[in-house]
């Protein structure tokens, strides 16, 4: 590898602006800031809404009166 055409690697402090988690990185910035992690998601956290109002068949079976 060639001397002084990489970027410094630095451990990296990642701050959740939404909860305020904080959690440690490898990366070429030293301090990044992110909209929502792993700790608030929806989709981790178990909370999230599903929204099943069926597909094309179901819709064709109810509009048909097919069982």
């Amino acid at each position: 590898m060639k001397d002084g055409i990489h970027p410094k690697y630095h451990e990296a402090t990642v701050t959740c602006v939404t909860c305020g988690n904080t959690f440690k990185t490898g990366s070429t910035k030293e301090e990044i800031k992110v909209e929502i992690c792993s700790e608030c998601h929806p989709f981790y956290t178990g909370r999230q809404r599903s929204a099943e109002r069926g597909g094309r068949v179901e819709k064709f079976k109810e509009k048909y009166n097919i069982k």
